[in-house]
């Protein structure tokens, strides 16, 4: 592999563990909430937090790039605080991997809050545990299966990303051109050997994944 190849590598290795790991910070409050909460505001915002699994990464990467943007409400607002504007930039990208992958991450979590049911947290508060420290400590390590899934799924997914990052960052060698950019380059020059060398390894490696993934999965007794 060339140097232009390896920098496709480490800088979407870069971006799948960056957006992983803001999910896990964001996605658990909010899949906590989401179990918990009896709120009519529920069935919205799960129906938000799903939609990228079901709409085109294409229109959300444009309704971002437009939103962004320096006559979108948040690209004017980047820029009037001296931040310039986020598409076609490292930290675009990221944000848009973070709305693109947030059901990967968060509906993993919102089903291992789920499965643990109301008795460990009776339990704790009868010993006398304030609700933030049954959830660091009964919650969390209850939830650690689910949290095995999220991180692997959400880093897997976001390896794979091409239509939000294309449509929102472009193609900039080292700085947005991701390996699935890499690729569709490849494919385009109709070099077809180098575009198989990373389709094939991108290949094992998603099976390899979620092979693991499956085998970590604890066995329901019978």
């Amino acid at each position: 592999m060339n140097s232009a190849t390896w920098s496709a590598v480490w800088l979407t290795l870069q971006l799948a563990g960056l957006t992983t790991l803001i999910l896990l910070l964001l996605g658990t409050p909010l899949a906590w909430w989401l179990t918990r909460t009896r709120s009519w505001l529920k069935g919205p915002v799960s129906a938000l937090v799903a939609l990228p699994l079901v709409l085109p990464p294409t229109v959300l990467g444009f309704y971002l790039l437009i939103t962004l943007g320096p006559h979108g409400p948040i690209g004017q607002l980047t820029q009037s605080l001296g931040l310039g504007l986020l598409p076609f930039t490292f930290s675009g990208l990221v944000l848009g991997s973070v709305l693109y992958s947030m059901p990967f991450v968060v509906q993993p979590l919102q089903n291992a809050f789920e499965a643990m049911g109301e008795r460990p947290l009776e339990v704790a508060a009868s010993l006398r545990a304030s609700p933030l420290d049954a959830f660091f400590s009964v919650v969390l390590p209850l939830a650690r299966n689910g949290y095995l899934t999220a991180s692997v799924m959400g880093f897997a997914h976001t390896l794979g990303e091409f239509g939000v990052v294309l449509m929102l960052g472009g193609n900039i060698p080292n700085q947005t051109r991701v390996l699935s950019v890499q690729i569709f380059d490849h494919v385009e020059a109709l070099e077809y050997a180098q575009a198989h060398e990373l389709a094939a390894a991108m290949l094992v490696f998603s099976f390899v994944v979620l092979l693991g993934l499956h085998a970590f999965k604890p066995r329901r007794p019978s």
